[in-house]
């Protein structure tokens, strides 16, 4: 691989800021104009376990994290144990020589911490110190750096930093000389991507209860939902997220609920019962390895098949998952656009790895499609008016006419029926639907394809990223087939890869899309590549296995 490539992994205890400081330093390798692609890995707790970001920067896209440091900083002993094999040829290992003696270049942090307020989080900022003594950032840049990003505590914060650095500076100044890029991008987590991409598309509520991976778009709209016109609600439990979510767009709200899968769970009866009353909300569900609680804060591709068939009974549903942080910005806003358009319940599919990573993107909202309802005219008001396509035109209250959504089965009014002539004519009238919606989508953009040489390998989510850089790391010539929608799944365009072999790579142990692939599409599994120990690929790890089966 020729990539200008440069790594720095961060590790230490929780509560040491970590995430954190691979935040900062993703930053400032977007000040030198570098893309970035920042991984954090972390166990379900709130203090001890170990905690580490990996961040790794281009001058060339990038769409992955690489393991191969070229700078190790080990604030403790079990960062330095976990990390030590991680150092590449050439590289630097910094460690805390307050818990580790001879060895790599060792810095007193903890002494130097424990002058300050807060020594065990102000820790962390010993990384940016010694990051920034490595790669030739002033002293002056370290202050501007620390100034922005650790504003609390700031006169501990940039005392406490500058000491580390002229400590650093005495052995490592300079040690690594960076390109620069040409153009500064902006650098967003998917959550962060997802959550722009929604208000893009005209997001009025969002909704949800707590838990990882979605958590952070609660804490986005929380912080920034006001600027946005954006109302971020809690309530007690997903089974109320839901039920609400359904209120909301009773009203005429674009409304959005997130989870994972233990909480999509409860949210079940609820999805079927806006398949039944025909209410557009999007549901975002963040990937994690199960079954039950599982490993909370990792990641996996276990919930593909889950997905597509949620809740009970027949009515459309519509999933998609994005390929990267970008493409989850463009998504966002599509998928709302689409659920209003057809009046049915849509799912954004995505996993930890994505939700969590940080990636260097380009976006323009203006490129987004908004949300835009059919909505009732003149006439008559039918909620259910059995139309050509199987979509009513809408109506929100206040209104003269009456407008009732049942989740029992019936009439174009509203009103229940047991007849059996009407509970056809509404099967079908969704039926319709569903033919409408697959009809509309053989016009869009439904599967990426990247590259123009056999073999052909399949992937989604954010797989996507792991076999592109691997792709590139091995050298190795390929065609790259992302199915970008899942439900409907796009045999329209996939069906010209009938009868021939593919390579699979998803993180799960089942091999999910490889059987949705061989029976919707009839593709030859020539190979099939698993990971489903709750980690993503790394380009190193996953080039060898292509390179094996090829």
């Amino acid at each position: 691989m020729k990539k200008d490539l440069f790594t720095v992994i961060i590790g230490g205890k929780a509560g040491q800021g970590t995430n954190k400081a691979g935040s900062v330093a993703a930053h400032l390798f977007s000040e030198m104009q570098r893309n970035v692609f920042q991984m954090n890995d972390y166990p379900s707790l709130i203090r001890g376990g170990h905690n580490f970001s990996v961040v790794s920067s281009s001058v060339d896209p990038i769409w992955s994290h690489y393991l191969e440091a070229n700078l190790i900083v080990a604030l403790d002993k079990k960062s330095y144990e976990t990390h030590k094999n991680h150092l590449a040829k050439n590289g630097v290992l910094v460690v805390n020589s307050d818990e580790l003696k001879e060895t790599g270049i060792g810095i007193p942090i903890t002494t130097e911490a424990k002058k300050h307020q807060n020594p065990m989080l102000i820790s962390g900022l010993a990384s940016i110190a010694i990051l920034a003594a490595a790669v030739g950032v002033s002293k002056e840049g370290l202050v501007e750096i620390i100034t922005k990003e650790y504003k609390r505590n700031l006169e501990d914060n940039v005392a406490f930093s500058t000491t580390i650095y002229d400590i650093a500076e005495k052995t490592i100044d300079h040690k690594f000389v960076l390109k620069r890029g040409n153009e500064k991008k902006k650098s967003l987590t998917g959550n962060d991507a997802i959550a722009l991409g929604a208000i893009a598309g005209g997001l009025d509520l969002y909704f949800a209860y707590p838990m990882t991976p979605s958590t952070s778009l609660l804490h986005f709209y929380a912080n920034n939902g006001q600027e946005f016109g954006v109302t971020a609600v809690q309530p007690e439990n997903e089974i109320a997220v839901a039920n609400i979510a359904i209120g909301a767009t009773f009203a005429g709200a674009r409304v959005m609920v997130a989870t994972s899968g233990g909480g999509f769970d409860l949210m079940q009866e609820a999805f079927s019962l806006a398949g039944m009353v025909e209410a557009p909300v999007l549901f975002y569900l963040g990937q994690r390895p199960g079954p039950s609680t599982g490993v909370p804060t990792y990641t996996e591709q276990g919930e593909l098949r889950y997905a597509l068939n949620p809740g009970h009974g027949e009515f459309p549903r519509i999933v998609a998952s994005p390929g990267s942080v970008e493409e989850a910005f463009f998504l966002t806003a599509e998928l709302l656009s689409l659920v209003w358009r057809f009046q049915t319940p849509g799912i954004l599919l995505t996993e930890k790895h994505l939700a969590e990573t940080t990636m260097s993107v380009t976006l323009n909202p203006e490129k987004t499609k908004w949300a835009e309802p059919l909505l009732h005219s003149s006439g008559e008001f039918k909620r259910y008016r059995d139309t050509y396509d199987g979509i009513s035109p809408l109506l929100f209250p206040p209104s003269s006419s009456i407008i009732k959504w049942s989740s029992y089965e019936h009439d174009e009014h509203g009103f229940t029926t047991e007849k059996p002539e009407e509970i056809a004519r509404m099967h079908e009238k969704r039926r319709k639907k569903l033919y409408s919606l697959i009809q509309y989508l053989t016009t869009i953009h439904t599967v990426n394809v990247f590259g123009t040489s056999e073999p052909f390998i399949f992937t989604f989510g954010s797989t996507t990223m792991s076999v592109l850089e691997a792709l590139e790391y091995g050298d190795i010539p390929a065609t790259v087939i992302q199915p970008v929608y899942l439900e409907p799944f796009p045999v329209w365009e996939l069906g010209k890869y009938r009868g021939k072999q593919g390579i699979v790579v998803e993180m799960n142990s089942t091999g999910q899309l490889a059987t949705i692939l061989h029976d919707k599409v009839g593709l030859e599994i020539k190979a099939l590549i698993q990971k489903y120990d709750g980690r993503s690929f790394t380009p190193t790890e996953l080039a060898t296995k292509i390179k094996d089966v090829t």
